[in-house]
């Protein structure tokens, strides 16, 4: 029987990174890389099963060349750490997990050997002692925790030399004991200064050269962290930003800069992205940007401040923009009146909903 490859990619300081930051902002970040490395699958690996944070991949009766597998490491790697310095670069949010996730690693190992398959409610999962090598591989007794180790199974499979070393790579020999049985392996550390990694859109920073034309201030009993995850959250937004029919975004991304969402608004989409301007001191500051609302384009910043006593300060900035006579009359006349209505009513439902949580909770 032909040999089949195992590959496992494994984020490393996940636990960690789990039970000591905000747990839903880590899932979503957890969940965002795990799509990153799937995505990355350039070899046709089947994905047997997503196991918390890491992903067991199998070839059945095929194991790619040593020019093919290597890229594919080299592939997931570049993928995995892009989108660290993305989220690094992008975020908003200044919680635990937002602001660590840059410290998560990666691992790789490699193995392969004869399948053997079971079907479980109806799904044909890999099975046997390979794969149970495969994943004991895991705990090894390497001291990095980014790196890519492949079995001497593997290495004789696609002859890779002992000592191999490239650009990227620099193996070495190891070996641990499970169960009595040695297994010995090749592993290379990975530096991240050596990954070409895929450039990403540089955040918006927006200026303006005349003062906001609505301003609307408002004291709430909340931390300043927790006010900002009503606002940026848009699972919560129908509780507040009444008007709005339908609001569409990606329910396991955590917002930050670039990202979008839409309201449906009496049928009409208004499509937003998220941009910011300069802070001041103690302040976070979230905004929108649409170009679909009847004006050239128009800007709302929430702008949080901390204050003593678990309270922050909320001023909301309005920021339309006009460049035909007609929309200019527009605005002068009717539109500048309504949106300062509609922000006053949504700050008086958020309020009221940040009450009403806090009783609640």
């Amino acid at each position: 029987m032909a040999k089949s490859l195992l590959f496992i990619p494994d984020i490393s300081g996940f636990t960690h990174f789990v039970q000591n930051t905000e747990v839903e902002h880590s899932q979503h970040v957890i969940s965002e890389l795990l799509e990153v490395l799937i995505n990355a699958n350039t070899q046709d690996l089947k994905l047997a099963e997503i196991e918390g944070d890491a992903l067991f991949f199998y070839k059945e009766n095929e194991i790619p060349s040593q020019e093919k597998l290597l890229a594919q490491i080299e592939t997931m790697f570049t993928s995995f750490y892009s989108h660290l310095k993305l989220l690094e670069k992008n975020r908003v949010c200044p919680c635990n997990a937002c602001a660590t996730a840059p410290n998560l690693q990666l691992k790789i190992v490699v193995h392969c050997g004869e399948l053997q398959f079971i079907t479980v409610q109806e799904k044909r999962k890999p099975f046997g002692q390979v794969v149970i090598e495969a994943h004991r591989l895991l705990k090894n007794s390497i001291v990095s925790d980014n790196y890519a180790l492949l079995s001497d199974e593997v290495s004789k499979a696609i002859g890779l030399p002992a000592n191999y070393e490239s650009k990227l790579y620099h193996f070495r020999a190891g070996k641990d004991t499970y169960d009595t049985k040695e297994i010995t392996y090749s592993f290379s550390e990975i530096s991240k200064n050596k990954l070409k990694l895929t450039p990403f859109a540089t955040p918006e920073v927006v200026s303006f050269q005349c003062s906001p034309s609505v301003v609307l201030m408002r004291e709430f009993e909340i931390a300043a962290a927790q006010l900002l995850e009503y606002i940026t959250n848009y699972s919560y937004r129908h509780y507040w930003a009444k008007g709005v029919d339908k609001f569409e975004y990606n329910p396991g991304e955590v917002t930050r800069l670039g990202t979008e969402h839409v309201c449906v608004i009496d049928g009409k989409r208004l499509n937003f992205t998220t941009v910011t301007k300069k802070a001041g001191v103690n302040e976070i500051v979230y905004g929108e940007r649409t170009t679909d609302a009847p004006l050239h384009a128009l800007y709302q910043f929430f702008i949080i401040k901390s204050l003593p006593g678990n309270r922050c300060l909320l001023t909301v900035e309005v920021y339309p923009e006009a460049k035909s006579l007609l929309h200019k009359l527009m605005l002068f006349l009717l539109i500048k009146r309504a949106i300062r209505k509609s922000i006053k009513t949504s700050i008086d439902n958020l309020e009221a909903f940040v009450r009403n949580d806090a009783i609640t909770s």
